[in-house]
This record gives C-alpha cells, structure tokens and sequence, in this order.
C-alpha cells in the first residue's frame, strides 16, 4: 500500500508530502535541491530552538499589535514551545550550506510550526488556510531578519557551553601547575637550552593562556546580542507594523534571557556580518592556542628514551600496526588537526562575509555553518584533550632536574657574578668537552666557591631567580 500522503502547492506547482511530516513544499524542494553537506538543520537543535524562540516572539508581537489573530498566535506561540523542547528537531532537514540566504530553513520552520500550530486548533496537517506558514508565522518576517536573529541567539547560546569547556580545561592545567610546582626543569627557546624554570609554572602558563580567551568570548556574545529583528527585507521594516521592531526585541528578551538588543541602523544591521568575523577571529586565535600547548605536550613527553620525556601522556592506545610497545600522543594530535580544521573554517568566513553585495549578505548559511561546526569542533577537543589527556599527565622530575644539571643554559645565571665574556668561554668550553658547567666553574677554574654556587642555584632561585652578585 502507498504510504498516506497530502498535496501541497507553492507558486511553481504542486508537490506530494508524506502525510506525517510537519514540513512542506518549500522544504521537500530544499531537500531536494541542496544536497550538499549531507548535514541536516537538526544538528544544530540550538539553532532549531532558536528558530522557534523567534517565531514565538513575533506572534506575541503581533498578536498584541492587532496584526494577528489571538487564537492563531496562541497556537504558534504553543507550537513554538513544543518545538523548542526539541519534540520536532527530526522536522528539520535542510541541508546546512543552502542558497537562497537562508529562506529554506526560515520555511522548514514556518512550514513545521504551522503544521504543528494546525494540529493543536484540531485541523490537520496542510489546511494552511487556518494557520498559513507566511501570513501567520512569518507575519512581520523576512528571512533576512528571522535567520539571523535567530543565529545569533543559537551562537550566544553554543558558546555558553564552549566557554564552560574551555574553563575546565584551563582549570585542569592550572591543577597541573599547582602538583607539579616542585618539579625543576628547563626551560627553551628556539628548541635550545634557556634557563631553569618550574614545571608547575610552565602548566600554569598554560591555563594562563586559555583563560585569556573566555574574555574574548564574552565579547563576541556581546557583539552578536546585536540583532535586527523587524528590519524584514532590507531594513526598511516593510510589511512590519510600527512599533513592532522594538516590541519583538522585548519579547524575545524576555523568552531567551538573552541580553539582546535592537541594531540602531536596521538596514546596516541587515546587511553586516562584522560580528561573525570578529567571532570566527575568536576562534581560530584560540585554536591556535589549543595547537601550540599540544604541539610542546608533544615535545615534552617525546621519548621515552631518545626525547626530552620530562612528562608522561596517558597511554590511551596502541601506537604503531608494527613497532611493538610503541605510544603515541593521539589525543594532542586530534586537537591539533581540530585547530587545523577551525582556522580553515576562519577564511571561509572571512570570504563569505566579503561576499556580501548591496543589502543583503547571502552567504549567511556557510557563515553559520562554519561558526557552529568549529564552536562544536573546539567544545568536544577542549573536553577530550582534559578528560583523555591532562588530568592523567604524569611528571619525570628525575629526569627534568637532571637536564637542568646538565645543561649548559644554567650558565646564565653566572652572568651577573662572572660577567658574560668569562660565562661565554665556560659555556663554550663545557660544549667542546662535555663537561658540566659546575666542573668547569668550580672544580677546575675554581672561579666560584661551593657555597656561591649552593646560594645561586638554590631551587627557589633557579625558578624565580633574585639578583646576585
């Protein structure tokens, strides 16, 4: 038997839609047509809910300006509920990269919450004359407002959970710095000898250098809580009645609790894309971050016996399908190649932002495309690189101290007692002949004493060295 079914029309023709589902004709041809990503609109169910947060908000809007029926904008605002809860996430099936500036996922929505909305006033699914997709919930609407008011508050709302994994894994570096604030090590530049240095504050660096970014997260949601809800097509706010741009934004305050407010200058609001630059900066400047602590985690654990191993990864897997006993570095090297994949994702939004032409950006699908991808992409390496990898670091302070011994670069801190021409000459001469440069310091030259050298290199002094003469 043929599987139940209803037909639908738009202006190019009719179309048939399986009975059950809550979309329609104008998402069953974006189906259709974009089959791109393979990436579905109900992978993002924050981007759904969001969705739903807008439509809710425009038919409280209207209702209350007289443009809209109460009873059919408490069925939609009923709808948008049930919608937001994620009862309908699998309704949404949109392709992610799609052309037409986002008007298909602006319709999956329409489309879902008016099938929805017909269902709770007792009509079935397709009697679009009860409760229509673009008179009644997309009244006051244009897709180049609803999308990307509803991108941003899904953006604001994504980076709310990154934050809080990016947090924790600063958190559990900072935990590193403090169980390893005993552990002496040296301390590279250029990959050479530089100077001692204490493991405990080379991790705390570290969390240092992430927590820096969770202001830069704060202050890419504040410029996305910039929206242009009620500018409709253009800016203009066309087909929205007055007052009506300042109520939604109120209303949709209110039903997010985002701190969202109405753009100044609707038609540039409409058009700009400035906060997405700014946001995929943020990313990729933290991804570059995330890549470079993986990349010394590398250094620093190679080995174990021809490497630097002044540390221990958890061994997670077996390394090599024919060197036995071989451990790889697997999960810095993921987050690696998740940074390699967010910067790339950076220039395309950087190229399609530029795209923009006239008053209308349409490359907005592949902007929210890569921003959520990479969002998610870093959320889940931030997560695997703390669960997998740093809390199950392990110090060899045995072997980190004895670098330090035996490094040249401890030279240095003879400077200001021997002067650098005579600290020179020994680092020189401990180089040709691989003497340390305590035998040549003290025991051959004897141009120090064993208790100056006791007093400069003291472990307090070698981590945070004091002047001495």
């Amino acid at each position: 038997m043929a599987a139940a079914s209803r037909l639908e029309h738009d202006f190019l023709g009719e179309r048939t839609i399986p009975e059950d589902a809550y979309y329609g004709i104008q998402t069953l041809r974006a189906i259709e047509n974009f089959r791109i990503t393979g990436i579905p609109l109900k992978t993002e169910p924050l981007f759904v809910q969001a969705l739903a947060y807008v439509k809710k908000a425009a038919a409280l809007a209207n209702q209350e300006l007289g443009v809209l029926d109460a009873s059919i904008a408490a069925a939609i605002a009923q709808a948008c509920d049930r919608v937001i809860t994620g009862e309908f996430d699998n309704q949404f099936l949109t392709d992610m990269i799609q052309g037409g500036a986002g008007t298909s996922v602006n319709m999956n929505a329409n489309e879902v919450i008016a099938n929805v909305a017909l269902e709770i006033m007792g009509h079935p699914k397709g009697q679009y004359e009860f409760c229509h997709p673009n008179n009644h919930v997309n009244c006051s609407q244009s897709t180049n407002d609803a999308y990307p008011t509803a991108f941003r508050v899904a953006l604001s709302n994504k980076l709310v959970g990154y934050g809080q994994a990016l947090s924790e894994l600063a958190e559990a570096f900072a935990q590193k710095g403090e169980e390893f604030r005993n552990v002496l090590k040296m301390g590279r530049t250029q990959l050479q000898d530089a100077v001692p240095m204490s493991m405990g504050d080379e991790f705390k660096a570290f969390a240092t250098n992430l927590r820096e970014e969770l202001l830069r997260i704060e202050d890419s949601r504040q410029l996305i809580s910039e929206i242009n809800m009620g500018a409709t097509a253009i800016g203009t706010g066309v087909n929205a009645p007055s007052g009506y741009a300042e109520l939604v934004t109120q209303h949709l305050r209110t039903i997010t609790g985002l701190d969202l407010k109405l753009a100044g200058d609707l038609i540039e609001a409409t058009y700009d894309t400035g906060a997405y630059v700014q946001l995929s900066g943020v990313l990729k400047r933290t991804a570059v971050k995330l890549s470079k602590i993986c990349n010394d985690l590398r250094l620093l654990s190679s080995g174990p016996r021809t490497g630097l191993f002044e540390i221990n990864l958890p061994p997670l897997q077996p390394g090599s399908s024919i060197m036995p006993g071989k451990v790889n570095p697997v999960v810095p090297e993921v987050v690696n190649q998740t940074a390699f994949y967010v910067i790339g994702a950076d220039l395309t939004v950087t190229m399609a932002a530029e795209a923009g032409q006239l008053q209308l950006n349409v490359m907005e699908p592949v902007i929210s495309f890569a921003l959520f991808t990479s969002i998610s992409y870093l959320t889940n390496a931030c997560h695997t690189l703390r669960e997998k990898c740093v809390v199950g670091i392990t110090a060899n302070a045995q072997r980190a101290e004895e670098l330090v011994r035996n490094s040249i670069g401890i030279v240095t801190q003879l400077n200001p007692v021997l002067g650098y021409e005579t600290a020179a000459e020994i680092a020189k001469e401990a180089l040709r002949t691989d003497k340390s440069v305590y035998a040549i310091a003290v025991t051959e030259r004897q141009l120090l004493t064993q208790e100056k050298w006791d007093e400069i290199f003291t472990f307090e002094n070698m981590i945070r060295p004091g002047f001495i003469q």
